[in-house]
């Protein structure tokens, strides 16, 4: 698991060896995490810092959409590099038998029977997944299995 102190450790290493892209990045993580702390008013628990993680990954990969769309490969290459980064810092994601497996399993759990159970399956996943995968993916193979599929 991902710590703060971790992610301070890594970019003093990071202005000591000199590396630019390593240094930025995690100094925009650590920004985030310092917004979030200032908001709660409070350190960040473990799983709230993995959230300002995926957040800081989602903002890279939306990035890279744009830069692709603009066609400028100094973009691409930067969003790349730092969503690189950031992932190195997320547990490792599940592919979609994974989690279909895992929905089938608290479909079942919580007698879901169709659609309107979305949300109590959904809140279930989201907990068992804890930044393992992404929300709109989770939601997909859910609503494909609570309604037949």
């Amino acid at each position: 698991m991902v710590t703060k102190e971790r992610l301070e450790a890594d970019l003093k290493e990071a202005m000591r060896s000199g590396d630019a892209v390593r240094k930025r990045t995690l100094r925009m993580i650590l920004a985030s995490v310092k917004l979030a702390e200032v908001e709660k008013r409070r350190p960040l628990e473990p799983q709230e810092l993995l959230q300002v993680l995926q957040k800081e990954a989602k903002v890279r990969r939306e990035e890279l959409e744009n830069a692709k769309k603009a066609d400028r490969q100094d973009l691409i290459d930067a969003a790349e590099a730092e969503l690189a980064l950031i992932q190195s810092y997320l547990p490792q994601a599940m592919d979609e038998a994974e989690i279909r497996q895992l929905a089938e399993a608290v479909i079942r759990e919580v007698g879901a029977q169709g659609p309107q159970d979305m949300g109590r399956v959904m809140k279930e996943m989201m907990n068992r997944v804890a930044g393992r995968a992404e929300g709109r993916q989770v939601s997909e193979v859910v609503r494909r299995l609570l309604s037949g599929g």
